[in-house]
């Protein structure tokens, strides 16, 4: 382990209320040991590194300014606040991020009052700022008061259209609030699109030196003769090179850019804006991810997450891989479509790496299409392309896809498009918690109508529903997978189009059926091993499809066992809930049938490993095991023979 850096200033600053006794001098250098302290933590937790090291300086200088918590920062997304943590009194658990127990890697509202909203997803912090300014104007008094609201958001989160609808609604209500814009020209992918062009367009001119001379108030030591040209002069200059004119007609006050790793400059505009505000204002910065950092400044996503790393050197400590990821079957599935059909298409949002398209951003580049932070209009546009006769894949994680849902079922279901939904990161993804986790797809594609809903067991299972999405055309479908590596199995040469709604015995047992929905799969044959040692052998089947239901084999189980469980790696809602719907509906239960079903908990399970997550959601192994022996009225492990 890497020793940890010197941090005299650091030291002396345990919430942000003890920096207003620092000059400017030792809030520069409070920075630089802030910048140290990421990294020296980071590279034990591993995390999202580029994002916190490139607003270090913004960081230091919003607390120094502003008086947090009463006024409220909103870190957009989260992954930029490991240096808002350090700073706001938990230093002494920051190398605790992102394991169980641990501090979250995104802001909480249950972690500390210093995180006014929480996030995970992009995009939403200027919706909470304008809420919050308007709760304050309208005698709001939560704990620790409401003072000034300050949203901090990303270029890449600008593509979104929820940001524009915020901005546009805080500028018809006039509250004082401030957005900055902290524009690094790179979210996570490099950014797209026309706002990123906008925003390449303010800063062409190189205007730095002459917005620098007037944040310093340059102008205001000039005689004064000649301060109204300045200021003329600094006006035409802002209009013809820095811009700023698309915030400005949406009701909000410009200023920038600025250079956000300039802590001369970002104290005084901030002090300034702070200080003369009536309205709303937008403070456009610019950053650089992974700033100070070597090898994250070198990297190609600038070091956006990365796993346990040495300090010196910048490389990772990855566990060696024992299968491929289901990312990356998908990825090379795809490209394998595409090459023996010119109609296959492809598109994200802001995810092409995530999602395994970079494969089909590299061999296909016409046919890929990474729409920015942007699911609503992704969703539509595979629509449109569906229409049009082509065949997209709309590759998304499962909880970014929750964000274009109406589009889902407006302008796919109900058209009966055949879009075909690659819905990654299914189940629980571990280190980045709830709000990643993807818990309700199952049930939020399964209800509606003309939908097919997959869930591949493992690696193989996912090549062959690949193909089978493929050769849908007459209306939707999804298949999901999970985040990390496969269980091993061995891959076949191309995948298979199955029969629609058709599932697969996996072992005959008798007394209860265990009939599972994806990748618990594992865990299922697990628990038979376990329970072959105690004369107990489960049946075991393979649904593969939520929607349309293998009802033949659904029946047969229940017919020929005694008890029921299904399981699956989502929510209350979805496979097995159309399960009981079926047996229900055929009077199954009437017979004495015992039915059980296995989802995750009516809750949201924080951040730990994958494994230990599924044992506090009761889907383990042992969990199956103990749920087969109860359904069979053996009350305790060890008890008696069933």
């Amino acid at each position: 382990m890497a020793d940890k850096p010197e941090t005299p200033i650091l030291d002396r600053v345990t919430v942000p209320a003890d920096m207003k006794s620092l000059t400017d001098r030792e809030l520069y250098a409070l920075a630089k040991e802030v910048r140290a302290e990421t990294i020296s933590a980071v590279s034990e937790t591993g995390g999202h590194l580029g994002a916190g090291l490139g607003v270090v300086e913004l960081t230091v200088a919003l607390h120094a300014v502003f008086d947090t918590p009463r006024d409220r920062i909103i870190w957009d997304v989260g992954h930029q606040c490991y240096p808002h943590k350090i700073l706001t009194g938990r230093r002494d658990r920051i190398r605790t991020l992102r394991a169980e127990g641990g501090l979250s890697g995104f802001t909480k509202r249950s972690e500390s009052p210093f995180d006014p909203f929480g996030a995970g997803h992009s995009s939403t912090s200027i919706s909470a700022a304008l809420g919050f300014a308007v709760a304050r104007d309208l005698g709001g008094a939560p704990e620790h008061g409401i003072g000034d609201a300050v949203a901090v958001i990303g270029d890449g989160a600008m593509s979104a259209g929820m940001a524009f609808e915020a901005m546009n609604n805080a500028g018809h209500l006039d509250r004082r609030l401030f957005v900055i814009l902290n524009d690094n020209e790179m979210s996570i992918a490099p950014p797209v699109g026309a706002m990123s062009s906008y925003l390449s367009r303010l800063y062409a001119g190189e205007p730095f030196q002459e917005l620098k001379a007037a944040a310093k108030g340059a102008v205001s030591l000039l005689p004064e003769p000649f301060q109204e040209g300045a200021r003329r002069a600094k006006e035409m200059v802002k209009s013809m090179t820095v811009g700023g004119t698309l915030f400005e007609e949406l009701g909000f006050s410009y200023v920038g850019p600025i250079d956000g790793h300039d802590m001369e400059s970002l104290l005084s505009i901030l002090r300034t804006v702070h200080d003369r505000a009536t309205g709303p204002m937008l403070i456009h910065v610019i950053t650089k991810k992974g700033k100070g950092y070597a090898p994250a400044e070198a990297a190609r996503d600038r070091g956006h997450a990365t796993a346990k790393f040495d300090v010196a050197s910048g490389k990772q400590h990855k566990a060696p891989s024992n299968a491929p990821s289901y990312t990356s079957v998908f990825g090379k599935g795809l490209v394998d479509l595409a090459g023996k059909d010119d109609k296959v298409c492809a598109v994200t949002a802001a995810m092409p790496d995530g999602t395994g398209l970079n494969l089909m951003s590299e061999r296909y580049p016409s046919r890929c299409f990474d729409v920015g932070i942007a699911e609503q209009h992704g969703v539509t546009f595979s629509a449109a392309l569906a229409a049009g006769g082509m065949k997209p894949f709309c590759a998304m994680y499962s909880t970014f896809l929750q964000r274009g849902y109406d589009q889902v079922v407006h302008d796919v279901a109900v058209q009966r498009l055949p879009v075909r939904f690659a819905i990654d990161r299914a189940g629980l993804v571990g280190a980045d918690g709830a709000t990643h986790a993807g818990a309700f797809d199952i049930g939020y594609m399964s209800n509606l109508p003309g939908m097919v809903v997959m869930a591949a067991a493992d690696e193989a299972e996912l090549m062959h529903m690949v193909a089978t999405a493929h050769s849908i055309n007459d209306g939707p479908c999804a298949f999901r997978y999970p985040r990390g590596e496969g269980v091993g199995v061995e891959l076949p040469e191309q995948g298979r189009v199955l029969e629609i709604g058709k599932g697969r015995m996996i072992r005959d047992g008798s007394r209860v059926a265990i009939l599972s929905f994806g990748t618990r799969l594992s865990e299922v044959e697990k628990a038979a091993e376990a329970l072959a040692a105690r004369g107990i052998t489960p049946t075991i089947a393979d649904a593969r499809f939520a929607k349309p239901l293998d009802c033949e084999l659904i029946l047969k189980l229940a017919a020929d066992h005694e008890a029921l469980i299904t399981i699956e790696e989502g929510a209350i809602g979805g496979f097995g809930s159309h399960v009981a719907q079926l047996l229900a509906d055929e009077g199954v239960f009437d017979t004495g049938l015992k039915f059980r079903s296995m989802v995750l908990p009516d809750t949201f399970i924080d951040h730990a490993s994958p494994a230990r997550m599924y044992e506090e959601a009761g889907l383990s192994a042992k969990d199956i095991e103990a749920k087969v022996l109860d359904v069979l009225g053996v009350a305790q492990i060890g008890e008696k023979r069933a």
